[in-house]
C-alpha cells in the first residue's frame, strides 16, 4: 500500500518535461495566443448567452453576471499565466499539478479537462454544422435528415455529415503544424471581431433606455426552480455564462510550443480574457438596451433576431454568417490543445504510449483519437444532456492550478526557472480564485455534478488499473532499481 501511495503523489522532474518536449516546434508568438484565446473564447456564446441568460435569469443585469464569471475567470487566468511562464509544457494544469503535487493529482486534472475537450469538440462540430445548415437553406440546399442530424431516435436521423466533414477539415489543418493553422486562426479571428463590433455601433442606435429598468429585476423562482432578478438570478447567470471563458485553457496547453514563453504565455492568457470580457459585456448591454429582455426568452438566435427587428437584415445575415466563422476558430483551438493533452497523457504512459509519439515534430497520432471521439460524439450520439460536464470538469482544473501556486512559489528559482510573471496579491489571490471556481461549481446543476463525479469514477478505474502500472516514472524507476541491483 505505501508503494500505491508512493507512487501517486510522486512528482514530475520539471527538467523531464522539458526534455520530453523538446522535439515540439516552438514558433508561436503572442499575436498568435491572443487570436487562439479570443478565438476560442468568443465563439458562438457572443451571439446567444447575453440573451439567453438576461430572459432566463438576470434581466438587463446579465452583464453584471459577464463581469462576475470574469472576475473568477481572470483570478484564474492570473493563476494559469504563472504556471505557464514558470513550466511551458505540453498539457498546461495535467503537466503543472503533476510537478507540483504527483502523478495522481496531475491526472485527475488532466482527466478533468479531457472531459471539455472530448465533449467540446462534438458540440462545436454540431452546432457549426446546424449553423452552416440555416446559413445556407435559403439557397435552396439541404440534406436530408438521415444525413443532417444525429440520431434522437425518433428524429429520423442517422449522422451529422457536416459536424464530419467540419472536424476532418480542421484535423487536415491543425496536422500540417500550429504556425499555418496560426495564420488561418489570426484572419479568421480578426473578421469575428470586426463583425461584432459593427454589432455593436449599429445595435447601439437602436438603444431604448427604459429597457434597462429596472437594471436588477426584482428576484423570483422559475417554473423549473431556477432563480431569476436579484443577485441570486445573476448567480445563476455566472455558472451558465463561465463556460464561455474556459477557452484560456487551450492557449496554456499549447505553451511548449511558444516563443518566448516567458513573456508569450502571460500576454496570450490574460489579453485575450480582457479582450473577451469587453466583447462579452458590450453586446450584452446593447442587446438588453435594443429590446426588452423578455424577448429573448426561447430565442436561439437572440442577436440575428434583435438586428432583423431593428430593420438591419444584411447586417443580420452576415452576423450570422461570421456566428459560423466564429464556431470554426473555436474548434480549432478546442482541437490543437485537446490533442497536445492526450498527448501529454501517451508521452507519460498513462495513456497508450503511441499518443505520445511525434509525427514531424507534431502530435498527429493523439490528433487523430480526438477526431475519431469527436466524430462518433458529434455525429452519431445526442449528448444536450452533458452540456454543463464541461464547465464542471474544467473548474475542478481550475481549482487545482489556483491551489498549485502555493506549491509552486517555493521552488521558482530552484528546481524551477524564476517566471518573468507573477501572480499579483500572493498568498490571497489564489485562495480567492480557488474559492470563486469552487462557489461556480456550487451553483451547477444536480445532473452535471452527477455526470462529474462518473467521469472521475472512470478516470480514477483508468489509472489504477493501468496508467499507474505503465507510468514512465514508474518504469524509470524500476529500471534505475535494476541497474542499482546489477551493479
Amino acid at each position: 500500500m505505501s508503494s500505491v501511495f508512493e507512487k501517486m503523489f510522486r512528482k514530475e522532474d520539471p527538467l523531464v518535461y522539458q526534455d520530453k518536449d523538446s522535439h515540439l516546434i516552438r514558433s508561436l508568438t503572442t499575436k498568435d495566443f491572443l487570436a487562439l484565446g479570443v478565438g476560442t473564447i468568443v465563439s458562438t456564446s457572443i451571439f446567444t448567452l447575453p440573451g439567453v441568460v438576461a430572459a432566463q435569469h438576470a434581466g438587463p443585469a446579465v452583464a453584471l453576471s459577464f463581469l462576475c464569471a470574469a472576475i473568477v475567470a481572470g483570478m484564474v487566468a492570473f493563476a494559469y499565466a504563472e504556471m505557464a511562464a514558470a513550466m511551458p509544457f505540453a498539457g498546461s494544469a495535467y503537466s503543472w499539478i503533476n510537478v507540483v503535487f504527483g502523478e495522481f493529482w496531475g491526472w485527475i486534472a488532466g482527466w478533468a479537462l479531457l472531459a471539455e475537450y472530448f465533449i467540446a469538440v462534438a458540440f462545436v462540430a454540431s452546432g457549426l454544422s446546424a449553423n452552416f445548415q440555416g446559413l445556407i437553406s435559403p439557397l435552396g440546399f439541404k440534406l436530408p435528415t438521415s444525413l443532417s442530424t444525429a440520431s434522437t431516435g425518433s428524429n429520423g436521423g442517422l449522422m451529422d455529415l457536416f459536424a464530419i466533414i467540419i472536424i476532418l477539415l480542421v484535423t487536415t489543418l491543425l496536422s500540417r503544424g500550429a504556425s499555418q493553422t496560426a495564420r488561418v486562426e489570426n484572419t479568421l479571428v480578426v473578421l469575428k471581431v470586426i463583425a461584432i463590433l459593427v454589432f455593436i455601433f449599429v445595435g447601439a442606435t437602436a438603444i431604448k433606455s427604459q429597457n434597462y429598468t429596472p437594471f436588477i429585476p426584482k428576484y423570483h423562482v422559475n417554473a423549473d426552480g431556477s432563480a431569476f432578478g436579484g443577485w441570486q438570478g445573476i448567480y445563476a447567470g455566472v455558472s451558465e455564462i463561465f463556460l464561455a471563458y474556459i477557452g484560456f485553457d487551450s492557449i496554456a496547453a499549447n505553451s511548449a510550443e511558444a516563443k518566448n514563453p516567458q513573456k508569450t504565455m502571460p500576454r496570450g492568457i490574460l489579453g485575450s480574457l480582457l479582450i473577451a470580457v469587453l466583447l462579452f459585456v458590450a453586446v450584452a448591454l446593447v442587446l438588453v438596451g435594443m429590446f426588452s429582455y423578455a424577448d429573448y426568452a426561447n430565442n436561439a438566435e437572440p442577436v440575428g433576431w434583435a438586428l432583423r427587428q431593428s430593420g438591419h437584415e444584411i447586417i443580420a445575415t452576415i452576423v450570422q454568417a461570421v456566428a459560423v466563422v466564429g464556431m470554426f476558430t473555436a474548434l480549432i483551438g478546442m482541437m490543437l490543445a485537446g490533442s497536445r493533452l492526450l498527448y501529454s497523457f501517451g508521452r507519460d504512459g498513462l495513456l497508450p504510449k503511441a499518443l505520445g509519439k511525434l509525427s514531424n515534430n507534431l502530435p498527429n497520432r493523439a490528433l487523430i483519437v480526438l477526431t475519431i471521439i469527436g466524430i462518433v460524439l458529434g455525429a452519431f450520439f445526442p449528448f444536450t444532456f452533458l452540456a454543463q460536464l464541461i464547465s464542471a470538469g474544467t473548474l475542478i482544473a481550475f481549482m487545482f492550478v489556483s491551489v498549485g501556486i502555493y506549491a509552486l512559489r517555493p521552488r521558482e528559482g530552484k528546481d524551477i526557472p524564476e517566471p518573468s510573471f507573477k501572480m499579483p496579491l500572493y498568498p490571497v489571490l489564489p485562495a480567492l480564485g480557488f474559492l470563486g471556481a469552487l462557489g461556480i461549481f456550487w451553483g451547477l446543476d444536480i445532473q452535471a455534478k452527477t455526470y462529474a463525479l462518473g467521469w472521475f469514477i472512470l478516470g480514477m478505474i483508468i489509472y489504477f488499473s493501468y496508467g499507474m502500472k505503465h507510468s514512465t516514472a514508474t518504469i524509470d524507476r524500476i529500471n534505475k532499481e535494476a541497474e542499482k541491483e546489477r551493479e
